[in-house]
């Protein structure tokens, strides 16, 4: 079974790792620091171990899972992976570099994709040498519990890379959608009136944000805009908002909130910071 390197150990790129570790492949984990990775195996470690507790695996796939994951601070271990799936920060200069230096370490016949939420594969694709072997793989939080993966085709992207991917997603037990390399592809396009409408009501005292979210849980989603910002993480959501208003010359439906850039600004992410729009123990 093809080997998956995974470029980043946090929580996307742990989640990635989990999902095809789980589904048989050994997999390489990368980050710049070995204690960063480590941190990433924890976690799934931690995941595992959940599911062990409640009698969804036994302790032997729990170990034959972590056996399957290498951790590595040497990008030049990439080489052996058949596929790399990049899951850094949403920034521009950092992912093409990052596939700029994959193109020279991995094998030509390799494929390389990004978990990106909005960024062009077509511009990532162009710091290399390989546009056609180069493709969106965009997993959803969390990656181990979410069906859902966009397939991102570049402007030259081959249908080959597009037939791979989508039948590997479907093997890992995901729903992958193909779609084209438009600014937030489909789902972080759609969803920013989601948060954004919602920041304006809060901005404007229509309502506190525990009104909001049940209001929008009774209307049928799982989660309301402010737990799932908390969720996703307020950094996170932010960089792709702007990376949209960006990409879409500043239309006004896609326009940040201060709000939001105030609590990043205070360190108030959600979640992972134990703070955002509600508070959480250190337990989760």
């Amino acid at each position: 079974m093809d080997m998956i390197g995974i470029i980043g150990a946090g929580t996307m790129g742990n989640g990635i790792a989990y999902v095809a570790a789980s589904h048989g492949h050994d997999v390489v984990m990368y980050d710049v620091q070995l204690t960063l990775a480590q941190r990433g195996f924890d976690a799934i470690r931690a995941t595992l171990q959940r599911h062990v507790d409640r009698k969804r695996i036994d302790p032997a796939a729990m170990q034959a899972t972590l056996d399957r994951v290498q951790l590595t601070a040497d990008l030049g271990d990439m080489a052996r992976a058949a596929l790399v799936i990049e899951a850094v920060p949403e920034d521009l200069a950092l992912k093409r570099d990052i596939f700029h230096a994959l193109d020279h370490i991995c094998d030509p016949e390799a494929w390389l994709c990004s978990n990106t939420s909005s960024l062009s594969i077509t511009t990532l694709a162009g710091a290399t040498k390989r546009p056609d072997q180069v493709a969106g793989l965009h997993f959803f939080n969390p990656a181990p519990m979410m069906a859902l993966i966009e397939v991102v085709q570049g402007d030259r992207t081959s249908e080959a890379t597009i037939g791979y991917l989508v039948d590997l997603a479907r093997r890992w037990g995901k729903t992958p959608i193909v779609t084209r390399d438009t600014p937030g592809f489909i789902v972080n396009r759609v969803a920013r009136p989601f948060y954004g409408e919602a920041l304006r009501l809060l901005d404007h005292q229509v309502a506190d944000v525990e009104t909001i979210d049940r209001v929008m849980r009774s209307a049928g989603f799982k989660l309301g805009p402010f737990e799932l910002l908390d969720l996703i993480g307020l950094d996170v959501n932010l960089a792709v908002t702007k990376s949209i208003y960006d990409a879409y010359f500043h239309e006004p439906r896609f326009k940040p909130h201060p709000r939001q850039q105030r609590m990043v600004d205070a360190g108030l992410l959600g979640r992972k910071s134990q703070r955002g729009f509600y508070e959480y123990s250190t337990e989760i």
